[in-house]
């Protein structure tokens, strides 16, 4: 039987590198310590751009100019404490980050970093989000 897959969605941060193109920030998971990038659950009252923002404030302490279309979408699969895992698909909205906080909700939780697209596309797990970090580096250069 198949799960169903439970829908999310996330924010990519970027600003302009020195070298052309992105960088990317990246952030690290609160259980296993990998590099992700911000995302969470639809919210009530919340279309995707809205809650790729405020996850991206919440996980990662930035703020800034969200792309009102997703650039694509990745699949992961989320452990449950239970042992159960979920396939999800994350919504990616480009984020120009424009104010990086000292101090967001989870910032004792998580790390941060800033890294060139392709460092960045090296150090994510999934092959989708790798080519979206890619193609948003790409999209930039124009």
């Amino acid at each position: 039987m198949n799960a169903p897959v439970r829908l999310q969605y996330g924010a990519l941060p970027h600003r302009p590198s020195a070298q052309g193109g992105s960088d990317i920030m990246l952030i690290t998971s609160r259980d296993t310590g990998r590099w992700i990038i911000p995302k969470g659950w639809p919210m009530r009252g919340r279309n995707g751009v809205e809650v790729a923002a405020r996850e991206a404030f919440e996980e990662a302490g930035v703020e800034g100019e969200a792309a009102t279309q997703a650039i694509g979408a990745y699949h992961y699969r989320k452990r449950r404490p239970n042992g159960r895992s979920l396939i999800c698909r994350v919504e990616v909205f480009p984020l120009g980050v424009t104010n990086e906080l000292g101090r967001w909700p989870e910032w004792h939780q998580r790390q941060r970093a800033w890294f060139a697209a392709a460092q960045a596309a090296e150090l994510v797990d999934e092959a989708e989000l790798k080519t979206l970090i890619l193609t948003m580096s790409e999209i930039t250069l124009r």
